[in-house]
Order: structure tokens, then sequence, then C-alpha cells
């Protein structure tokens, strides 16, 4: 098993990376592989709804010149996900939305059915704002959301700042610890032979028609 930790801040070991790395630390102790992935500095386009990937079946994007093609490689063999983004203007950071928008909707494949949690750093506020938008990738995308012993969040402007905050760490503990049984409880499922839930046939509804 596997646990595939983006992290969408600018900063390769920042807050983001630190807190991301607090809940790795449980998840590796029961076990189970990790790895951090950086969505990197260069740009990221948004999705241009072109939708080639989904008329050409593609599971993957067709700009090719990023990060988000790599990210659905990794992510189609991964069992469960951690989204780790710093807080602008009580958002998530505006590159790993368009790296998020372009993976879930020509990659939703790769996280369908699997565990995902969000968890977001800042220096003060606008923290609960930013951790809705990213939970709302994975309730749209029959995906088992994670939670810990409070909203998944540290405070701090700096790393070491993060580290100080204590409740915070131990919420990224805690989530680690958390991850690791969801997913052992779903491996433990599919050995007692539990399939995944049927899937209807979707139904599309505009409120004006």
């Amino acid at each position: 098993m596997k646990v595939l930790l983006i992290n969408g801040s600018p900063r390769e070991k920042g807050c983001t990376f630190t807190a991301l790395s607090e809940a790795a630390g449980e998840i590796t102790k029961a076990g189970i592989e990790t790895e951090i992935f950086h969505i990197g500095k260069t740009p990221i386009r948004g999705c241009t709804a072109c939708g080639l990937c989904r008329k050409n079946d593609l599971g993957k994007c067709v700009y090719d010149n990023d990060s988000v093609n790599t990210a659905l490689l990794k992510a189609k063999e991964s069992d469960g996900f951690i989204i780790g983004s710093p807080v602008h203007y009580a958002s998530a950071a505006g590159m790993l939305i368009s790296f998020l928008d372009r993976c879930f909707y020509s990659g939703n494949r790769y996280f369908a059915y699997k565990p995902g949690a969000a968890i977001v750093s800042c220096r003060r506020g606008g923290s609960t704002a930013s951790l809705d938008q990213l939970n709302k990738y994975f309730t749209i995308s029959n995906m088992l959301l994670v939670s810990s012993q409070y909203w998944n969040m540290v405070h701090g402007n700096t790393p070491e700042e993060v580290q100080q905050d204590l409740e915070g760490m131990q919420t990224m503990r805690t989530l680690g610890k958390n991850m690791a049984w969801v997913l052992k409880s779903i491996e433990a499922g599919q050995k007692a032979g539990i399939p995944l839930p049927e899937k209807e046939a979707p139904q599309r509804t505009n409120f004006i028609r």
C-alpha cells in the first residue's frame, strides 16, 4: 500500500511540507509506503475545458508540460492521498487548484473509492475556507474522507513555528494514524470479498430544463 502526499506549496520544504511530513511519519510507522510529491514552481495552466481527456478516454491531461500527468501516474499506483496547501487569501494556493482541477477531471478513475484528506497551513486565518475548498475534490469523486481530532490545519509562518504548534502537529499525527487505519480496513474488506459499491449510470440534471 502507498499514500501519495501532494505538496501544493511553492516552497518545497516549507510549512506545508512540515505538516505533511508529520502525517507521513505515522503512516510509515504503520508499514505503509509514503511519497511526498511537490507540484513544483513551474507555472501550471488551468483546465481549458477542451474535453479531449474525456473524449479520448486518456486518463491524463492533453497538456503535458507540467507536473499534472506525472502526478497522475503516481496516483494510479497509490491507495490513499493527502493534499497539502498553504493558505493564500483565505484560499488554497492558486497553482494547486489548477493542478487539482486537471488531475481530478482527466484522471478521476485513479482517485475513486480511495481515501483522501486535505491539510492546510496558514500564518493566522483562512484555514477553514481553504480546507473546505480542498475537501470538495474528494466528495465529488466517490472518495472516503479521512479526518483527525481537529480540522487538519497547522499555524506558523516558518517550519520552525509550525513545529511549535503542538496541537496542529498532533492533529497531523492523528491524521496519519487514521489514514493508515482506513487503508488497512479497506484491505481487510477486500480480503473478505466485499466488493466496491455498484455504480449507477450517471444522471445529469440542469436546473433550467
